[in-house]
């Protein structure tokens, strides 16, 4: 596929339609045609989605949402599917996901044929860790903020192979990019083997340095796979120019496809090493046309590809909602994401944890309420949340430190945290939705179970 046929509002082999490369590192960055704040108030295309509309729905970056005429689409995939399931599933498909990965090779700047379809990126977390093999004493590098299943995978790994899983200590509040490099660099020793690292963090929402982390790490001969659950659709992806052994994301977040579409991206001289976690007919087939990596991930079993199908439907329908394309769409959801944070924090009278440039369209505010035992914060997250939801409002409350690390080797049990409001900008959203929940979250706050800290 070349440039001019990049579908619209996408990245050819990394160009964006603007005709400018986009960064490796950083957030989206201005181009003409984008949305400001103010007009992204106005949410002009909020019919576009199926939402409720009683709902105010902040909460975008935990599954996505789907717009009605990307389902749609699906629909007429599977009317398709089911009107003749053999001829689609054992003729016709091979071809069908071709094309779906060329489209979606020229938005994340890959060569198709290194991108496999997986159902999410945890499963593509999973098929590296389940491939990859290490020795007794290996280090295995994340940090404090990877998401919860990631960490799990990760410590299976560890555990199956008598390696050890190091956790470097991200900063948070952090003050610029640079310590969360410095940080993640400090971790490693010369038995590091691995390092599984977050381009968006999920319980902080931090936008990390990734392209500068990968070229150190591989300057320190190790490998990176990169957990991108949350980076195609929110910021640009040129995953040639990154050059990590492994990147996985999710299609269904910020893309806005079906549930059930992610990618592993995963770079040509590591695809000897890597299977998918179901082995199927791939594993022995004797076609010279395709390279094992295709035989294999191409199928694995009968499934629902509709979904994966989907995906470049998606990439015209939501790059079609700014002049200026995807670049646009991606830096208006980060604007309202720096506008809404703005405002809460004005509301609840904290201070912003991470500068501007660290956020892409979500973002992490610490809750003034005083700290307790690591050990009950989750379920005092669940608390708040069930209290905002009854309220009409959809959106994560985050306990900090993350509880799942209370098995580390310096957390226990004892270590006092607090709680995180984080809040997703989509092209739904707009300004006076994130004031609602400023209100809401002060009189839930009030509660007698969640008492507001002293700021004296």
């Amino acid at each position: 596929m070349t440039s001019e046929q990049a579908p619209t509002g996408g990245f050819a082999r990394g160009v964006s339609v603007a005709g400018d490369r986009p960064p490796v590192d950083g957030r989206p960055t201005r181009v003409a045609g984008d949305l400001s704040p103010a007009t992204a108030d106005e949410a002009p295309a909020a019919g576009v989605w199926a939402l409720d509309p009683s709902v105010t729905f902040l909460n975008h970056g935990s599954f996505g949402a789907c717009p009605r005429a990307v389902l749609d689409a699906q629909r007429r995939w599977r009317d398709r599917m089911e009107a003749e399931p053999v001829r689609f599933l054992a003729v016709e498909l091979e071809e069908l996901l071709t094309a779906a990965r060329t489209t979606l090779g020229a938005f994340v700047g890959a060569d198709p044929d290194d991108l496999a379809f997986v159902p999410n990126a945890t499963a593509g977390v999973n098929t590296v860790l389940r491939s990859l093999r290490f020795a007794p004493g290996d280090e295995l590098l994340t940090t404090d903020h990877e998401y919860n299943a990631s960490l799990n995978a990760l410590r299976f790994a560890a555990r199956r192979d008598g390696a050890r899983v190091v956790l470097a200590r991200v900063p948070f509040p952090v003050a610029d990019p640079g310590a969360a490099v410095e940080a993640v660099l400090a971790a490693v020793t010369p038995r590091t083997r691995l390092a599984l690292l977050d381009h968006v963090t999920s319980p902080t929402a931090l936008l990390l340095p990734i392209g500068e982390l990968v070229r150190e790490l591989d300057r320190h001969g190790v490998d990176t796979l990169v957990d991108g659950a949350h980076g195609p659709g929110m910021v640009p992806l040129d995953l040639d120019a990154l050059g990590a052994a492994y990147y996985t994301g999710n299609c269904h977040k910020w893309l806005c496809a079906p549930k059930g579409s992610a990618f592993l991206h995963v770079r040509r001289d590591r695809q000897g090493g890597i299977r998918p976690l179901a082995i199927s007919h791939g594993a022995n087939a004797t076609r010279t046309d395709r390279s094992r990596f295709r035989l294999e991930f191409d199928w694995t079993g009968t499934v629902d590809p509709t979904a994966w199908l989907s995906v470049p439907d998606a990439i015209v329908t939501v790059g079609a909602l700014a002049a200026g394309g995807w670049p646009a769409v991606m830096v208006a959801n980060h604007e309202l994401a720096v506008a809404a944070r703005e405002l809460l924090c004005a509301a609840l009278s904290v201070e912003p944890p991470a500068p501007d440039r660290m956020l892409g369209a979500m973002a992490a505010v610490p809750l003034p309420l005083a700290p307790g035992p690591i050990g009950e914060q989750a379920s005092r997250a669940l608390a708040l949340e069930s209290r905002l939801r009854d309220r009409g409002v959809e959106v994560p409350v985050v306990p900090w430190p993350a509880p799942w690390l209370v098995d580390a080797d310096d957390l226990t049990a004892q270590t006092r945290g607090g709680l995180l409001v984080r809040v997703s900008a989509q092209r739904y959203n707009r300004l006076e939705q994130y004031a609602r929940l400023a209100e809401t979250l002060r009189a839930v706050l009030a509660v007698a179970d969640c008492t507001v800290a002293d700021r004296h």
